[in-house]
């Protein structure tokens, strides 16, 4: 069984499993000024499958133009799937699902669907390497009057030389989720090995310590999310946090690309990422991927 990845841009990836070929998320028609990936959804000829973590823009958009020009069902929440709907998207390529579903993607390979948790984007945050406190135990109103006021700075003037090209690439995206949706896990199982994908950086911690995946894709942007309150650290002890809890072999991080052409290096969120897996998980390899890699996903040194 051949198992190869690509990376497409912030959260999204290509996984291909012989002659299945799976969409995780669907943005990568990146703003100007972004890295070019050297995809857009345009191009996509194949796709039997869309996974959708939550229906943010960043990772939803994108999936309905592909489903309609190749037919691929998209799996996503109700509330991806409903603004799937509104895209015309045919309702026999939807799935809704909203945690503890398992699916047949073909005669050898299944998923199975957890909830997960959206980062806590309605906090301060710092640097990948920087502790971050505090902000714990708001109500859900004080999240949203936090949220209501970070997308208010938005419209300030910008340093970002993109800036306006960004607000009028946004615009033409009409889908309006109703917050992140519900984020959502994927844990594709095949006869040579289980792959775990998150696009956010969250988690329930009482799901995540079962699965035992032999390889983790995962987000690392944002301040994390444990059990629904932020982290009490660094976005690095996040992610190591996550390792500890999922004991994968093999780590491939994502959302730490320039994807929103702010100038913002991601080398500031791999490096500190890599060195705290190497001080606390020695043994776990972690992928630097490039995109459109075609990496050999499932074969490990003996």
């Amino acid at each position: 069984m051949t198992i190869t990845l690509d990376w497409l841009g912030c959260a999204t990836f290509r996984l291909t499993i012989d002659d299945l070929v799976l969409y995780l998320d669907a943005f990568m028609d990146l703003p100007p000024g972004a890295p070019d990936t050297g995809i857009s959804t345009s191009k996509v000829e194949r796709a039997d499958f869309i996974m959708v973590g939550h229906s943010h823009f960043d990772h939803l958009w994108g999936a309905e133009r592909i489903a309609r020009n190749t037919g691929a069902t998209v799996i996503g929440s109700h509330e991806s799937i409903r603004l799937m709907r509104d895209e015309e998207v045919p309702e026999a390529q939807c799935m809704a699902v909203a945690g503890g579903e398992r699916i047949r993607l073909n005669d050898d390979v299944t998923v199975r669907v957890f909830p997960s948790q959206h980062s806590c984007i309605w906090t301060r945050m710092s640097p990948p390497d920087e502790v971050c406190l505090g902000d714990m135990g708001l109500t859900l109103q004080e999240r949203t009057a936090n949220l209501a006021a970070r997308f208010a700075r938005r419209s300030e003037p910008s340093t970002n030389p993109n800036a306006e090209a960004q607000r009028a690439y946004r615009a033409q995206n009409n889908q309006r989720p109703r917050g992140e949706g519900g984020a959502l896990a994927y844990l594709i199982e095949t006869p040579e090995g289980s792959i775990l994908y998150k696009d956010t950086s969250g988690h329930w911690t009482g799901i995540m310590r079962d699965l035992r995946p032999d390889v983790a894709l995962l987000a690392a942007a944002g301040r994390g999310n444990i059990d629904g309150e932020p982290v009490q650290g660094s976005l690095a002890q996040f992610a190591s946090r996550e390792v500890d809890l999922l004991r994968p072999k093999r780590v491939i991080i994502s959302h730490h690309d320039d994807w929103n052409a702010t100038g913002v290096d991601p080398e500031r969120t791999f490096e500190p990422v890599r060195d705290e897996l190497k001080r606390q998980h020695p043994r776990v390899e972690l992928v630097k991927m490039g995109y459109q890699e075609r990496y050999p996903l499932l074969q490990f040194s003996r």
